[in-house]
């Protein structure tokens, strides 16, 4: 029989072959109606043939299945008399492990990472253990660092003061050289505290003069053009300004770096 179905498949597929030839250019009406009409008949035959082929044998048997789910899992037989309940259902009973078993039998069919598992049970994490503080090793470290900081601190502060100090008396001493040299021409205040190369420089500038201005070393006026000039004071004159109320005065300017440029 089931070479009378092979015979069979053989003579329709020589006939779509010879087909094919035979409709390989199609010019007419007619020839295009048994073209079509071939392949009705030919899908008519296929089907009968896929018809009657055997289908049980790919079929799914649930009893069949689970007997040998049972026969793989170790059921054990021994006792089937026994516990046979007369319902046709499996008899005897599954080892402990057998779940496990077939457990371990589908992870290979997954992908999947395998289960964690502690070698010496689970790890419980408690609070850590308290250290031992050495007090005195702390009490004079502190001691240390407190004697140490003011003293740096200081230091710092002294050196800044110092630095100011010196750049004020050299700043006042070049404006008295310049006043000496050719004292009827007025000392620009622009000209004095403005660095061409540098906006930071020329703040500092400013501010070193404030404290020259502040002890009333020199004075600020303004000339025809309404433009601030400064002239150091001699020391008679500085004692006449310390002497007079309300001779000082201070502002605040701003310059801003568009200005400077």
């Amino acid at each position: 029989e089931n070479r009378e179905d092979v015979l069979a498949s053989n003579r329709l597929t020589e006939a779509l072959e010879e087909a094919n030839q035979l409709f390989d250019s199609v010019s007419s009406a007619r020839e295009a109606a048994l073209d079509a009409q071939f392949l009705v008949l030919a899908s008519n035959l296929g089907k009968e043939k896929a018809n009657e082929l055997r289908s049980e044998m790919t079929a799914f048997d649930s009893l069949m299945f689970a007997e040998d789910l049972l026969t793989f899992m170790g059921i054990n037989r021994i006792e089937l008399e026994e516990n046979d309940n007369g319902e046709g259902s499996p008899s005897g009973y599954l080892p402990s492990n057998a779940w496990h078993k077939v457990g371990e039998e589908a992870e290979k069919y997954f992908r999947r990472a395998p289960s964690f598992h502690y070698m010496l049970g689970s790890f419980k994490a408690g609070p850590p253990e308290p250290k031992q503080r050495i007090e005195r090793q702390r009490k004079a470290t502190g001691g240390e660092a407190k004697r140490a900081m003011p003293a740096q601190l200081k230091k710092m502060e002294e050196s800044h003061q110092e630095a100011t100090e010196k750049e004020v008396e050299r700043i006042l001493r070049l404006l008295q050289s310049h006043f000496k040299n050719d004292s009827d021409v007025p000392i620009s205040f622009f000209d004095l505290v403005i660095d061409p190369n540098s906006f930071a420089r020329t703040v500092e500038n400013i501010f070193h003069v404030s404290f020259i201005i502040r002890d009333g070393l020199a004075r600020l006026k303004l000339d025809v053009d309404k433009l601030p000039i400064i002239e150091p004071l001699e020391s008679d004159e500085v004692r006449k300004v310390d002497c007079s109320s309300g001779a000082r005065n201070q502002v605040v300017i701003s310059l801003s770096h568009q200005e400077w440029k």
